[in-house]
């Protein structure tokens, strides 16, 4: 039997085993799967020293060096239990995200993220589920489950959002049902078009100049709901995320933040439960 010299030699010769990079960035807490795929295309991701912006990418978390935004991330090498070797415990948390605040784990200059709204003392790692642009306020959900966070944000799953947009202008019947069938975009990434899925929409109030809706879709592709309007002729000036899946935003105040209840992560974790695509409601259901 073979003797090793030191710890490091037997380091040294240990199987290399490498994660993609979405699963060791979404471990670490920098954002969700689905977000960092968008970072890596974006040129924001370098592994040892290289920019990378194609996938796939695999790293060793015991090995390789990973940088976000020229920023060194400590990768999170066991998961399941802590320093001080006890289980890590998921948890959830409800945020009223306010206008200006990002939500991403990665600070860039003076920019003020969702986690620093947090209570002071809070030492949990969580990162957003999904996207809510600076711009835009209301909803936002941080989690340190990974594998829930990336089922509620994949398409396959269809889990719904909720917006309350106040536009400029009388929204007419025709601009909503072509809201409802599908909106013709185009996708910066891919270079080509696509159509947004079927929508549910509510009038809420319509005057001759603003109109308020309650927007439903199932996608999350960047700034969908203010594009969509847009290409209708409606400019949005407020945009507030008011539920996502079975959880609403109700009475929570901008910046405030709360731990769900039991009964609310459970209804998150049902409304992903079967992994299969759901059909789409139609906006007449």
């Amino acid at each position: 039997m073979r003797h090793f010299r030191s710890s490091e030699e037997l380091f040294r010769l240990a199987p290399v085993v490498k994660e993609r990079i979405q699963k060791v960035l979404a471990a670490a807490g920098i954002a969700s799967r689905r977000a960092v795929e968008e970072m890596v295309q974006q040129g924001r991701v370098a592994v040892n020293g290289k920019v990378m912006v194609e996938l796939p990418i695999l790293v060793d978390p015991e090995r390789d060096k990973v940088m976000v935004d020229d920023e060194p991330v400590r990768l999170r090498h066991d998961r399941s239990r802590g320093a001080d070797g006890r289980p890590h415990e998921h948890v959830y948390i409800l945020m009223n995200k306010p206008k200006g605040v990002y939500s991403t784990n990665v600070a860039q200059g003076e920019q003020t993220r969702a986690i620093d709204l947090l209570p002071p003392g809070f030492q949990e790692r969580v990162y957003p589920v999904g996207r809510l642009d600076a711009d835009s306020q209301g909803l936002l959900l941080l989690t340190n489950d990974g594998e829930l966070t990336n089922k509620l944000t994949h398409p396959r799953f269809g889990v719904s959002k909720t917006y309350r947009a106040i536009v400029d202008g009388f929204v007419h019947g025709d601009q909503l049902n072509e809201l409802k069938r599908g909106i013709w975009l185009a996708d910066p990434h891919k270079g080509v078009g696509f159509k947004t899925g079927r929508s549910y929409i509510s009038i809420v109030k319509r005057t001759k100049n603003r109109s308020t809706l309650d927007i439903t879709i199932k996608e999350g592709r960047n700034r969908q709901v203010r594009r969509m309007l847009a290409k209708v002729g409606h400019k949005v000036r407020e945009l507030t995320r008011v539920k996502f899946g079975p959880i609403e935003l109700r009475d929570l105040k901008p910046g405030q933040s709360r731990l769900l209840f039991p009964r609310e992560v459970a209804a998150l974790r049902s409304a992903v439960f079967v992994e299969r695509p759901s059909r789409p409601h139609s906006p007449s259901e």
